[in-house]
């Protein structure tokens, strides 16, 4: 980016005076605190060239380390690295430990927002090593160190940092810096759930925000504010306030935090009924949160845009949505230095599970007999799959592919399905088309789990007689077999429009007679799995935990 020196209006006279880069530079934070941003940026490329000529090494390092804030909101994370790289070589060479340290304060917290969470923390602690006799720059790194414990789920370190953060910047006299201090305990508060002091932080933080014109934290306010109004139902305190914060970022051209508004927003409409400005929202809130690489945000705004679609009976639009959010987490999740994404993870897991198993009732929903015979399959194949000591992604592999099996059983003709008396061969061939309609239904859909060989292999036999491919013995999956004797179960165990249910007993003489169908493994499984109480059997098919981590920004 280039522009020309900026320099003070033309006076009467033969010449104006020259401006130095230290005005030059409290000219350039002043326009960007009132979102003048275009002006700031020339300002301070023309403070920067002004500083290196002359020699102004402290206001030459602070040009470059304001400058690599204001193009980071901007969504240029790489360029804003560099900058402070450059300020940290220059107040260095110039001797000025706490000018170094502001400036490795600044490039953790760039690298937080962009999820290097390992170079953030090392950047925070060489800040203070480098300048913590500075209690204006210790309050900073303190608070900075608070934003990482919270994302990491370590709340009460959070909250210890935040708190001597606060200590700092009251014994500096930055009221500015208090502010901060209040709206990130005011986050930690609402992951807490302790929402009334979470609301008196932020009303705290904003009043003080507004006195010093700082229009990035005035925003950052109001959109955390939102969420705890949007928790509390307070719908249109939320909205309200989403939207002043969507102009003070648009102002800033924030775009990771224009994400944030927008996510706000969307999720306000879905709740309150407005499904085609929910969705603008929320596909907006995408955008900017990839845009300006906060791969977080973007996660998070897919899931709610999936839950919409699942409000809307969108589906197969729904768990598309999740595989990708689900897909960004695991990006995240490839390191593990992002110790938080577990957490997202396994909430994210559970919404998916709650769509899949609201899909597969909806399927079930116009027969009597069948209504609860995916949420009961999956029951009993995930007390199968525990009893075969198969790991977690491979139980949620089972429960998913059981909720989702009888698929292809909407393109059965409903006389068919319902037929109180035997099938004949015609019609039998039809249902045996419904492993295959199932896998065609899903086409375009892709699984973080890989669920479609239960789908279509379920009905598949170890001696042979199965359908629709004629596999045998270990060409069938682990996974198919476990949902295919679950599925026989409750079969049994259901009445029937052409029978009634068969007592427990019966059942399992039944299945007995037939144990050819399945590995020796599987049926031992399964015998193991039916001996076993059923809070033991329930306990395998508990819900994870659904913690809450905040969105914190330095």
């Amino acid at each position: 980016m280039t522009a020309t020196p900026i320099t003070a209006p033309v006076e009467p006279g033969p010449r104006a005076p020259v401006r130095s880069a230290a005005d030059l530079l409290h000219d350039a934070r002043a326009r960007e605190r009132a979102a003048c941003i275009p002006e700031a940026a020339a300002v301070y490329e023309a403070a920067i060239a002004a500083a290196q000529p002359a020699g102004e090494h402290a206001a030459l390092a602070e040009a470059l380390r304001r400058f690599a804030v204001l193009r980071h909101r901007r969504g240029e994370s790489a360029e804003a690295r560099e900058l402070c790289r450059r300020s940290h070589a220059v107040a260095c060479h110039a001797g000025n430990a706490v000018l170094a340290g502001e400036a490795l304060n600044t490039l953790g917290g760039i690298d937080l927002a962009t999820d290097a969470v390992v170079d953030a923390r090392q950047n925070f602690l060489r800040a203070l090593e480098l300048g913590g006799q500075s209690r204006e720059l210790r309050a900073r790194v303190e608070q900075n160190l608070g934003i990482l414990a919270n994302i990491q789920g370590e709340f009460d370190e959070a909250l210890a940092h935040y708190g001597r953060s606060l200590e700092a910047y009251r014994a500096s006299n930055d009221e500015h810096g208090c502010a901060i201090a209040y709206h990130n305990l005011g986050m930690a508060s609402a992951d807490r759930q302790q929402f009334d002091e979470a609301e008196r932080y932020f009303r705290q933080s904003y009043e003080i925000a507004e006195r010093a014109s700082d229009l990035h934290l005035q925003g950052l306010c109001l959109v955390n504010h939102a969420d705890v109004h949007l928790v509390r139902e307070r719908y249109e305190d939320a909205r309200r306030n989403a939207e002043t914060a969507l102009a003070l970022f648009d102002q800033l051209d924030a775009r990771s935090d224009k994400a944030d508004a927008y996510r706000v927003l969307g999720m306000v409409f879905r709740e309150t009924g407005r499904p085609a400005l929910a969705e603008a929202r929320l596909r907006s809130a995408i955008e900017q949160a990839m845009s300006s690489g906060a791969v977080l945000n973007g996660a998070e705004a897919s899931r709610e845009l999936a839950l919409l679609y699942q409000s809307m009976g969108r589906n197969q639009e729904a768990l598309t949505l999740l595989n990708d959010a689900h897909r960004l987490f695991r990006r995240l999740n490839a390191r593990v230095d992002l110790v938080h994404v577990d957490g997202k993870l396994a909430e994210l897991e559970a919404t998916y599970l709650a769509v899949v198993r609201e899909w597969g009732q909806s399927i079930e929903s116009s027969d009597p007999y069948t209504f609860g015979h995916c949420e009961r399959v999956g029951r009993h194949a995930v007390a199968v799959a525990c009893a075969l000591g198969l790991d977690p992604h491979a139980q949620t592999t089972v429960r998913l592919g059981a909720y989702l099996h009888d698929l292809g059983k909407v393109r059965v003709p409903h006389e068919i399905l319902s037929k109180p008396g035997p099938l004949t061969r015609d019609e039998f061939e039809v249902v045996q088309m419904h492993p295959i309609w199932g896998i065609e239904l899903l086409a375009g859909v892709e699984f973080p789990w890989d669920i479609k060989p239960i789908i279509r292999w379920h009905h598949e036999r170890f001696d042979g007689t199965g359908y629709p491919d004629r596999l045998r013995e270990d060409e069938i999956p682990l996974s198919a077999q476990v949902v295919g004797i679950a599925d026989v179960y409750d079969a049994l165990t259901t009445a029937r429009p052409y029978r009634p249910a068969f007592a427990r007993a019966a059942a399992l003489a039944e299945i007995g007679r037939s144990r050819g169908m399945w590995s020796g493994a599987v049926y031992a499984a399964f015998l193991a799995a039916l001996a076993q109480p059923p809070a033991s059997r329930a306990g395998a098919a508990a819900n994870e935990a659904r913690p809450v981590f905040s969105r914190l920004t330095v």
